[in-house]
């Protein structure tokens, strides 16, 4: 629902009309990047000299309107994501490899059977002078793991006995699992695993975490003000403050930006970067093939619960059209599975082409003749609705007649993980051990495609029992081949992530997939 103008009058063209991301995650939330690092393709944003202190960052991003939240447990957008990493941190995060990094955890080590861990903290402390502890990481994973909640990380932390786990000392936990876990540090590393003080309830008056910008105010649906935190064990953010601003249309992100009333526009189009790309004014940072992009059919009912109608829906896709017109061509085509290059990824298996003759014998095998299906998609993201009128055409050379519903930028990711039956989708960056934990087994909090199944949740927990990496592998990929015969993700292209930022930012990161360590990494970004 549109909400009108935010009355503001430094950012005239900022809306807040809601914008949602999937996550990845993060939303997801769902991709992007920002870090302290500078690599050899240089530029004034990623490069620039000294780091200097001093000064305010104004970051646009796209929001969720007047449900926004601070609570770093219930982050689904992008804005929340990048909002929780200012203010909190987790025990380890991932990075530009998708492997596990210690962020607040020093250390972490296995018994030999792998179903316990001692994971030692190293020396922190939160915004109020308290110290990090081992108390505040068992509260802050059991509030997750709250069974009558929803919270992001809780699929993700499911491997873990809270009960029995417990603080051996002061910066010292010992985690007890339910199974032998070899990636266990991506439990830690989980989109939305920020540790909290212990009883903490009040995120959105007076939120207090251990991360590098403490609190000064928060508007849900317009703005956010944090400070530095000049006691981060990382070392201060050269910033003096940073504000995110909510800009829910992409043109008005991008205006701000070029009128100079922020500093960073999150989530540009492929259309607008080759319009300033290299022209000077502003910079375009490309963060390559960050999104997962996507058709989600629902497996639980009709028509996408008989598979021969899933897989005919992968044949008549032509992949390399939606990347070259939905996405500009910045992007791969993809192959019906999540996470291209990453580890454990499944390239073994064929590219997949379209073929409507087959697509239309699947269709007519499982008395689909004719079939009618309505495709929800929104503005919410770049692409969707591209996607979904290519999609829709592709799919009427084989019989089928999509509809192409407009939903809601306020509540379009709540509003298709339950409801309807092929939806645009798409993800940022984790781990494809997490993409399963989070999307595909029973228990996931956000299984968009309702995919339910015993026998792969029980591959699943196999996997992460599995000491030997390869043997490990060969399990996930095995996970792989199921969701490529049969799955409910239509994985057509993975798109460039497409920032701006002002010529005057530096420190920004050129190679930082989506939902890594380095993205939204504020505190180690100065202006010039």
């Amino acid at each position: 629902m549109y909400e009108g103008p935010v009355h503001d009058p430094r950012l005239p063209g900022l809306r807040r009309r809601g914008f949602l991301a999937a996550a990845g995650g993060a939303a997801g939330l769902g991709a992007l990047a920002l870090a302290g690092c500078t690599g050899p393709s240089g530029g004034a944003a990623e490069g620039g000299g000294t780091p200097r202190r001093g000064g305010k960052l104004r970051a646009a991003f796209a929001g969720g309107g007047a449900s926004e939240t601070l609570d770093p447990h219930l982050a689904n957008l992008f804005a929340d994501a990048a909002r929780a990493k200012a203010l909190f941190d987790k025990l380890a995060d991932f990075g530009a490899d998708l492997a596990a990094e210690p962020r607040l955890a020093a250390s972490w080590e296995p018994n030999a059977a792998l179903d316990r861990w001692t994971v030692r903290l190293r020396k922190a402390t939160f915004h109020n002078g308290k110290p990090v502890t081992a108390r505040d990481v068992l509260y802050s994973f059991r509030r997750i793991a709250d069974p009558k909640k929803a919270f992001r990380a809780k699929a993700s932390l499911e491997p873990l006995d809270l009960k029995a786990s417990r603080a051996a000392d002061a910066r010292t936990v010992e985690f007890v699992l339910k199974r032998p876990t070899a990636d266990f540090p991506n439990l830690l590393a989980a989109f939305g695993a920020s540790i909290v003080p212990d009883g903490a309830t009040d995120f959105d008056t007076k939120p207090v975490g251990s991360g590098p910008f403490r609190f000064v105010s928060f508007t849900p649906g317009r703005s956010a003000v944090f400070r530095r935190n000049d006691d981060y064990w990382d070392g201060a953010p050269y910033l003096d403050q940073l504000e995110f601003l909510v800009a829910n249309e992409e043109s008005a992100r991008l205006n701000s930006l070029l009128g100079g009333q922020v500093e960073y526009a999150h989530e540009l189009t492929p259309t607008t970067a080759r319009a300033h790309e290299g022209k000077g004014q502003i910079e375009i940072v490309r963060l390559r093939n960050s999104a997962m992009q996507a058709f989600a059919m629902k497996t639980d009912r009709p028509p996408f619960d008989d598979k021969r109608v899933r897989e005919a829906f992968f044949l008549l896709t032509d992949r390399r059209e939606l990347v070259d017109g939905a996405l500009s061509g910045a992007g791969e085509i993809g192959n019906d599975l999540f996470g291209k290059g990453y580890e454990y990824y499944a390239d073994g298996l064929p590219q997949r082409e379209q073929d409507l003759d087959r697509a239309r014998h699947l269709l007519k095998k499982a008395g689909a003749d004719g079939l009618r299906v309505t495709l929800d998609t929104s503005p919410v993201a770049a692409g969707f609705t591209e996607s979904a009128a290519i999609f829709r055409d592709q799919a009427a050379k084989a019989g089928v007649r999509v509809k192409v519903a407009m939903g809601s930028k306020d509540s379009y990711w709540q509003d298709t993980l339950d409801s309807g039956t092929l939806c645009c989708y798409r993800s940022g960056a984790m781990p494809i051990a997490s993409h399963f934990s989070q999307r595909l087994l029973s228990g996931s909090t956000t299984n968009a495609t309702k995919w339910h199944h015993k026998d792969f949740d029980a591959l699943y927990q196999q996997a992460q029992s599995t000491r030997n990496k390869k043997d490990r592998a060969a399990v996930y990929t095995r996970m792989q081949r199921r969701l490529y015969a049969e799955g409910g993700f239509l994985v057509w292209g993975f798109a460039d992530w497409i920032l701006g930022t002002a010529r005057t930012v530096r420190g920004v990161a050129h190679r930082a997939p989506a939902n890594t360590l380095d993205w939204a990494r504020f505190d180690k970004v100065w202006l010039a």
